[in-house]
This record gives C-alpha cells, structure tokens and sequence, in this order.
C-alpha cells in the first residue's frame, strides 16, 4: 500500500495491491546444501561474478503471499472489477477508479440499500524461516486480510494463519501446515554488512514471482520516519511494488534484511529500497513464535535529541546520549532514581550516541532484567539500576488528557528575556491558555518571531518550569536565573517547557 509524502517523491510500501492476479513465486532453499548441492558463493566466469547457483539455492524457501480482505460496503449496485493478469502492473489503478466510482464515493451511493460484499487482495512477498513452516513476511502485505495463501516456487500453494504481527516494525509471522519439510532460509547478522557489501534480493515484483535482482548495501542505520525503532538498510537492488516482506541476502545465502519500502517519484525501483535489519528483526520473530506478540522493554521516559547549545548548557561536552525530558508517574525509571535533565550515555553497557538509538535498545532488552544505565546530571557521571518494565502494558496505562476551551485574556506581563514574556500563573491565564491543574512554572505570553526561541517553537500559552535546570515560579525566578547562567559564562540557557496538557521538552536557547 504506497502512502503519499507532501514531497515529490513517494515513500512507498511494497506490496502490490488490488485485483491483481497471483503468479507462482520461486521460493528458497535449505541453508544447509544437500550432497552434490551446488556451492553456497557466487562463482566468478571471468570477469563476471554470477550469483545463479546462490540464487538457485535459496529460491525455493522464498514465497508469494496472496492476501484477500472482505469487507461490507453500502450503496448502490456496483460493477465488477475487471480480471486482470499476472502480467498487468495497473490493478491498483483500477481498484481506485472504481472505489472513486461508486465504492465509497459520493455518486450514486444509497444508504438504504443492504451490505454489500467487496473483496480487495494485494500481492507481496515472504520467506521459510523454519521447516515446519513458519514464514515471515510485511505486516503491511497481509494488514487485517480473511485469507492468505502462501504460493511456492513449484507451485504449492497452502493456505497460512497468523502467528503474530508487530506494527511498530512492520513484521507479521504466519505459519502453513505441510506433510513434508519445508525448504527454509536463515537469518544472518545485518550488523556485520558493510556500506557497499553486496546483496541480492528476491520477491514478487508487480505479480512477477521469483524476480530476483542485486546490488549494494548503500547505507545503514537509515531512519525514514516510519516508525519508533527505524534502522533500515538502504539499497540500490530493484525493489518494487510486490517485493515488501522479501528477502535481501548475503552473499552466503542468509536473509540480512526484509524489504519493506521505496523511495520512489512513481512507485517503481529508482535504486533507493529499505530493508529492515536482521538484527532487529530476528528478536522480533523469536517473540512472535514464542508468545504470538512482541514483549519490548520500557524505560517509562520521554526523551529528546541532545544538540551543541543542549550539550553546552548541560556541561555534556559534545552532544550525545537522550535527554529525559519527562518521566512516566507508573513506569520504572522513577523508583530508580532518573530525574528529568538526565542524560542517559549508556544503557545495558551500550554506548547511547542520540535519542534514536535508546527506543532500539531498550526494547530489545528482555523485560523484568536489571539494567545497569549510565546518566550525566549537572555535569556529573551517576550510575544508576532499572528493571524494565514491559512497553505494551505501559502503552495501556498512558492516556492523553483533552484539552480545556480557551477563556479570558491574560493579564498584563511582567518581566521578558530571550524574546519571550512572562508572568505568573493565575486563573485567568490558565483558563485562556487550557492550561492543566497542577502544572507549575511561568506563563509565556509573548514569543519575538525573530527571536532564538521562535526558532525553537516555543509558543504562548507553554510554561517554562526550569531555566538552568533550577525551578522557576515567578518571572522574577526566570530573569535572576538568566544572570546567573550569564555569570557563570554559559552562552544558552537550558528551559525546560511544559505545553498546557503538561508535556515536557528541554529547549537551549541562546542568550545575547
């Protein structure tokens, strides 16, 4: 399912969608080659290097997933889609055509005419991780479908159910039932493959099962903002619509990656495809299989990127590690000891370089562990132990409070710096400003736009709580604090900002 980016480029999922027919998919093959099987390296003939014997190894455990969602519509009578072949690429066209036609639409709908059946499928891709037939495909590429069917490269098809799924990677983990061992696949270590290693992936590209195509790992680590825990690989191998939940390999025959985006002006490979990691992925699976649902760890913090006026501020040197700017009430860190203006530098013994490394960490780390963490407070190392909390039974304790209606003017403000104005709180400015009982800190009633703290989106009507990590309950706190920060030689000013619903973040500000 492709989703659109204001840009004129498309950030798209892979899989093919909407009455396309499913054409057979060469699978893969087992990792450990039979006697006279052919050998697991690519071969050189002269100055090319072939990858046909790695490709006919592992082809029979890769798989076409064909998934078929039914759904009630209403309206009034509907023509049928056209048939359309393995060999057309257009069927999401047609399927949004005709959805602008009459499924959904405004024309010729009728709400008083009964429910109607409407059947939508869409094409990926997945490989065999175990004989007994468990298979790991895109969680986008089956979504909520009624039936899947996995097809093999000699054309068996079987029909799968669902083990488990993760959203927040976008994984899904089925299982197919046969009378004989499948052929299967195994993970490799993503974490060894380096930028330029090459790769082969294999899929089911716009219908066309068992395409296979290969490039180079063209980047690491790559965060593409579709997620809490996004590291994908980048790569120049043709990866298109289809090939989402595919396998990319090593050069050994070990699944390193799991293709799951494009970034793309038209939706086809313009040489720019995201794979999740194996080394994220492999856990996942294993949790999956286990328990039918991801068990992460969870911190219980809210954190943000440290930057040089941050790290400045903080006496942190040079900016690294994750700035806790909130922390939960019911969650872990709180009895260990973690305040607000910690910066987490380690986690578990791993060195955290920025605030997106430490979701990553720590939900890979196993819930209910003793977790030695490593914090920088006011220019101090301190050492500190939590025991990690699961992240899904935290995620149902964390709920948003609504907003109140705006009311009255503030009153008049009594003291600026930085570009902004203070005063503190009363019951008119809480009422207008929605801002939530119990909140402390000073009223900002006036941002300068050409201000630093504009350009840090600081908005009227937050709170600023602390100014140098040091509370704030006056603008007469702000502005003595301020002179203190300026005697002391620091160049910005460290807020910490509370919007009205009681949310923090850490802002450095430069002072004049």
């Amino acid at each position: 399912m492709a989703f659109q980016h204001s840009h004129a480029y498309r950030l798209a999922r892979i899989a093919t969608v909407a009455g396309m027919a499913f054409a057979t998919v060469p699978a893969f093959a087992q990792v450990t080659p039979a006697p006279g099987n052919v050998q697991a390296t690519p071969q050189a003939h002269g100055t090319t290097i072939s990858l046909a014997d790695l490709a006919e190894r592992v082809m029979p455990a890769v798989v076409n997933i064909a998934a078929v969602t039914t759904s009630e519509t209403r309206g009034r009578n509907l023509p049928q889609l056209p048939q359309l072949g393995p060999d057309t690429p257009f069927g999401d066209l047609f399927e949004e055509f005709f959805n602008r036609r009459g499924r959904g639409g405004e024309q010729g709908q009728n709400q008083n005419q009964p429910p109607q059946q409407r059947r939508s499928q869409s094409a990926g891709s997945g490989f065999v991780v175990d004989p007994s037939g468990l298979v790991v495909t895109n969680n986008h590429v089956i979504g909520d479908a009624n039936e899947i069917t996995v097809v093999f490269s000699d054309g068996l098809r079987l029909k799968a159910e669902v083990i488990g799924k993760d959203t927040k990677v976008d994984l899904a983990l089925l299982r197919v039932k046969h009378d004989k061992p499948l052929p299967f696949v195994k993970f490799g270590d993503s974490d060894k493959m380096r930028i330029g290693d090459p790769v082969m992936a294999i899929g089911n590209p716009f219908g066309l099962g068992g395409s296979v195509s290969s490039g180079i790992v063209s980047a690491r680590n790559r965060d593409i903002n579709q997620g809490p825990y996004d590291t994908y690989i980048q790569t120049d191998a043709a990866i298109n619509k289809g090939n989402s939940g595919g396998p990319l390999f090593n050069m050994a025959g070990e699944v390193i990656g799991i293709n799951t985006a494009i970034l793309s002006p038209t939706g086809g490979s313009v040489g720019i495809g995201f794979a999740v990691p194996s080394s994220l992925a492999t856990n996942i699976v294993d949790q999956l299989r286990e328990f039918g649902e991801t068990r992460r760890g969870w911190l219980g913090v809210r954190i943000q990127n440290v930057d040089d006026a941050a790290a400045e501020a903080l006496g942190l040197g040079t900016a690294r590690g994750a700035l806790i700017a909130g922390i939960d009430e019911k969650g872990p860190a709180k009895p260990a000891g973690l305040e607000v203006g910690d910066v987490i530098v380690k986690f578990d013994g791993k060195d955290v370089k920025d605030s997106r490394e430490l979701p990553r960490i720590v939900a890979g780390t196993a819930v209910g562990k003793d977790v030695p963490i490593q914090v920088m407070r006011k220019g101090k190392e301190l050492n500190k132990t939590v025991k990690l909390a699961r992240l899904e039974d935290g995620e149902k304790v964390q709920q948003a409070a609504a907003n109140k209606p705006a009311g009255e003017p503030a009153k008049p403000v009594t003291a600026s710096a930085l570009g902004l104005e203070f005063s503190a709180q009363n019951d008119d400015l809480r009422k207008r400003y929605s801002i939530k009982d119990g909140l402390k800190g000073v009223v900002i009633t006036k941002v300068d736009a050409n201000s630093n703290a504009a350009d840090k989106r600081i908005l009227v009507g937050e709170l600023v709580v602390e100014v140098g990590q040091e509370p704030v309950n006056s603008p007469e706190d702000v502005t003595k604090r301020l002179d203190a920060l300026k005697k002391e030689g620091k160049k910005s000013a460290l807020l910490l900002v509370s919007n009205a619903q009681g949310e923090v973040r850490f802002v450095a500000v430069t002072m004049s």
